[in-house]
């Protein structure tokens, strides 16, 4: 099993930034890909983000290539999500999420979500 915490979120005005983070703890051992996604009110939730387990290959839904980021710190277990030029559309709760299934899009491990509010 793998835990992931998701921090960083909070109320921004449009055009500010954010850096998400998430630690994962437990059997942090595996080659585990590491995403990002979110879910809007009223939506389903979306693939944001992701980065491969051992090259670190990023992977991103068009709509968010070039204003958010993903990085990662492996001695600290910990992924990144830089977000920036906010909008008001990208209120959301922002999950982190690992999977060991070889793919950026599927996963097995969810985190509680952050909440990120961007105010026009």
């Amino acid at each position: 099993q793998v835990q992931l915490v998701e921090s960083g979120g909070g109320l921004v005005q449009a055009g500010g930034s954010l850096r998400l983070s998430c630690v994962a703890s437990g059997r942090t051992s595996g080659n585990y890909y590491m995403g990002w996604f979110r879910q809007a009110p009223g939506k389903e939730r979306e693939f944001v983000a992701a980065m491969s387990p051992i090259a670190g290959s990023t992977y991103y839904a068009d709509s968010w290539k070039g204003r958010f980021t993903i990085s990662r710190d492996t001695a600290k277990n910990t992924v990144y999500l830089q977000m920036n030029s906010l909008k008001p559309e990208d209120t959301a709760v922002y999950y982190c999420a690992a999977g060991e299934r070889a793919s950026p899009y599927k996963y097995d491990y969810w985190g509680q979500g952050t909440q990120v509010t961007v105010s026009s």
